[in-house]
């Protein structure tokens, strides 16, 4: 197994971390596949409840796709781990919660990473960028489509079409970010924000992620109108008893997550 992606399980929480620092965390068709397997045993793994994605070193959280020194290559198929962006083949999400610590720089397909994420906590140093047309490149890339959903129009349009760049403290006026913190406190502030989701029912939140998402793009009448199956399904789980148990004692809730 290649040290490029580093691995670990502490808990109910699985942390994965590029680890191409001298390549600014860039992806390359190794990396990428290494990211599916890992994405597959998250979402298969009913003991992790929540994901957590950074990059090593303080040069780069991701600094997209590594197209190495032959200006004739092809950047290589960014799947953000076997297709959550969607490039290349359909659609697919991670069910359980998922936080991005991004440091430096988050380019292209490392931008697109980042907005795959459930909440983004920034350091300082962060910046987020489309430098593609600034190369002469642009695909099917799905970061184009994330950013017109999750900045304003006008301002993911000029990152499109000029490649200029969004500081940490202006995603976060933007609403792109959930928190700014000084760099050397960014995974201090994340372990905060997995407490917080740790201290959560992990069956509601994935069906609460599950309704949001698959009801994103369509009218409010449509998504009030509709029964979602992992929310019917949560009702007559050992969770929801739990739940009401620990109300009832007035203590914490120990949740089964199954």
């Amino acid at each position: 197994m290649s040290d490029e992606l580093i691995y670990e399980v502490d808990g109910h929480v699985a942390y994965v971390t590029l680890n191409r620092p001298h390549k600014l965390n860039a992806l390359n068709a190794e990396l990428d596949e290494l990211l599916a397997a890992r994405w597959d045993a998250i979402e298969a793994d009913p003991d992790i409840w929540i994901a957590v994605l950074a990059g090593a070193g303080d040069r780069a959280f991701c600094a997209g796709g590594d197209i190495g020194a032959d200006a004739t290559a092809q950047p290589p198929r960014i799947a953000l781990g076997g297709g959550l962006t969607g490039i290349g083949g359909p659609l697919r999400t991670l069910s359980k919660p998922l936080v991005a610590l991004v440091q430096g720089y988050a380019l292209g397909g490392g931008f697109e990473l980042a907005m795959c994420a459930d909440i983004i906590v920034a350091a300082d140093t962060a910046l987020f960028g489309l430098p593609e047309v600034k190369s002469g490149i642009i695909g099917e890339a799905g970061v184009v489509h994330r950013a017109i959903r999750q900045l304003p129009h006008r301002v993911a349009l000029s990152m499109i079409l000029t490649g200029e760049r969004l500081d940490a403290q202006r995603a976060f006026h933007f609403g792109l970010v959930n928190e700014v913190v000084p760099a050397d406190q960014l995974r201090t502030a994340g372990e905060s924000w997995v407490e917080l989701l740790a201290a959560a029912s992990p069956l509601a939140q994935r069906a609460a992620k599950h309704a949001v998402l698959s009801r994103a793009g369509h009218p409010l009448e449509v998504a009030l109108a509709t029964k979602f199956e992992p929310i019917e399904a949560y009702a007559s789980s050992a969770d929801v008893v739990e739940g009401r148990r620990a109300y009832a004692e007035k203590r914490e809730p120990r949740w089964g997550g199954r």
